[in-house]
């Protein structure tokens, strides 16, 4: 589910800073360590979520976490809404940018002409975008996309697979694949289905087996859109 592991960025020099430790692994955190010392040391931590694949390594990096919150037992230490004073702050050079979506507390980093996209947008595949009881929302994430899409970054350099050299047409790849699943699903709506089991055939019909529950959640996070969009109330809907 995370492609070949997390992504670590060491940024700058004198001080470095670390976007997205990854996980509470040794070997990968000693070489995080050796990297910022050869830049001066390390003078801070951004997280792009608090997913523990990015966030578990923060406390073996021995730095201050500039921005983010670190999970524990799939909750955070503090609430993404009200961080405690000095929390966050985007170091010089930096720009955060609040991204909800994938996670609640998601934000990406622009440096110069790179953007750090965490989960936003992978290096290949696509996104998940949980429903709200997972701390997702499709709308959100949409609305997120567009925000970067308008960047002047060249490159984005994502928290799991390679970078990202031509991000626009990514971008618009993963809003034209959600625009599409959504129409065939408006379309089975429409045509009465409300059967969650038939939608989920029905405009899932490409998923292997072992997905559907991934794809369960996907619908989830589709049909929770469309209702806040006046176009399906849930209660009406049946297993």
């Amino acid at each position: 589910m995370t492609l070949d592991g997390t992504n670590t960025y060491v940024v700058g020099r004198d001080p470095a800073h670390v976007i997205d430790p990854g996980p509470d692994d040794h070997d990968h955190l000693a070489a995080v360590r050796a990297e910022g010392e050869k830049r001066g040391g390390i003078g801070g931590i951004l997280l792009t979520h608090s997913h523990a694949d990015h966030s578990a390594g923060v406390p073996g990096l021995a730095a201050p976490l500039l921005w983010g919150a670190v999970a524990e037992a799939d909750e955070t230490h503090w609430s993404t809404e009200h961080p405690p004073a000095g929390a966050e702050r985007a170091p010089a050079g930096f720009q955060a940018l609040r991204t909800p979506g994938h996670a609640r507390d998601h934000t990406v980093f622009v440096w110069r002409d790179v953007c750090f996209c965490g989960d936003l947008i992978l290096g290949e595949g696509s996104t998940i975008v949980p429903p709200a009881a997972f701390g997702g929302s499709l709308g959100d994430y949409e609305r997120s996309l567009r925000i970067v899409r308008e960047l002047d970054a060249s490159l984005f350099a994502p928290g799991h697979g390679p970078w990202i050299t031509e991000p626009r047409a990514k971008i618009d790849e993963y809003l034209d694949h959600r625009a599409a699943r959504e129409r065939r699903l408006v379309a089975a709506l429409r045509a009465g289905e409300r059967s969650r089991t038939s939608l989920l055939s029905a405009v899932w019909d490409d998923v292997p087996e072992i997905l559907r529950p991934a794809a369960a959640m996907a619908m989830q996070a589709h049909l929770e859109k469309l209702e806040a969009e006046g176009e399906i109330a849930l209660d009406e809907l049946a297993e």
